[in-house]
């Protein structure tokens, strides 16, 4: 594997009875990129997505990240590892405050520990200390300032899927998968949650591997964008070669580009 991929898929595929959903699929993801996958519906990328992720075990074939055979690992043995997902759905913790939801994040912390907690207190409020601060330069960095103290579960949608952008800057992410980030998300939330996705990539260096329906989102932000078709890999490049190819036109549509 180059040492430039941080993913890469060899020849998966996933069976689901009868239906072949994934079949021989190979692509990857470059270190640095924002990456995405797009495709009609049926065509096998969510299922791709979810074996990267850990998710669901692929049949045959390998997931390699960063350098390490991952395949059938689970989510939160990558996540250990540097990989990180955000969901179509946020998954907050809707009774806790937005900048208490961050502080979660980072595993292992003294204070979860009770024998920590009564033999090593001041451990324990100087890692919290040191977390209550990286939280608080999280939010800075979103502009969530606003909520900050305001219970998680009262969040629009919008300021929910920053809040899970947020928590990915809460550990050393190697690489984030953004499952469908527009939805539910209106277009003035969607331009911020763009914008700091792309600050996150070009300002600090984040990797991303998006699944995306909303095509405009996807033309802004990936270069290459990835599509699939029927389980396969049918092309691969920026978003102006994309939507000029006939194949992925026929793909979309079920017609040949002259019809389209």
């Amino acid at each position: 594997m180059s040492s430039d991929l941080v993913i890469d898929v060899c020849n998966v595929s996933k069976r689901f009875g009868g239906l072949l959903a994934v079949n021989d699929c190979s692509l990857s993801v470059r270190r640095g990129s924002i990456t995405g996958l797009i495709g009609p519906n049926g065509a096998g990328k969510s299922t791709l997505f979810n074996m990267v992720a850990g998710n669901i075990v692929p049949d045959s074939g390998q997931v390699i990240f960063d350098g390490q055979d991952v395949t059938g690992f689970k989510p939160h043995e990558l996540f250990r590892i540097g990989m990180l997902r955000t969901f179509q759905i946020a998954h907050e913790f809707s009774q806790m405050t937005a900048l208490e939801n961050l502080m979660m994040v980072p595993g292992d912390q003294p204070g979860e520990h009770l024998v920590d907690n009564w033999l090593r207190p001041g451990l324990v409020r100087s890692r919290e200390t040191e977390v209550r601060k990286k939280a608080l330069d999280v939010i800075d960095f979103l502009k969530l300032g606003h909520v900050r103290d305001e219970l998680a579960g009262n969040l629009s949608g919008g300021q929910k899927k920053l809040l899970e952008l947020g928590r990915t800057m809460m550990v050393d992410a190697k690489v984030v998968l953004l499952d469908e980030v527009a939805a539910g998300v209106n277009k003035t939330l969607l331009n911020d949650l763009a914008g700091n996705i792309e600050r996150m990539n070009r300002e600090l260096g984040y990797t991303f591997f998006v699944i995306e329906h909303d095509m405009d989102l996807i033309g802004r932000l990936c270069d290459p964008v990835i599509v699939m078709a029927q389980g396969e890999k049918i092309a691969e490049g920026p978003m102006a070669e994309i939507r000029a190819n006939p194949a992925i036109v026929e793909a979309y549509f079920g017609t040949p580009v002259e019809a389209a």
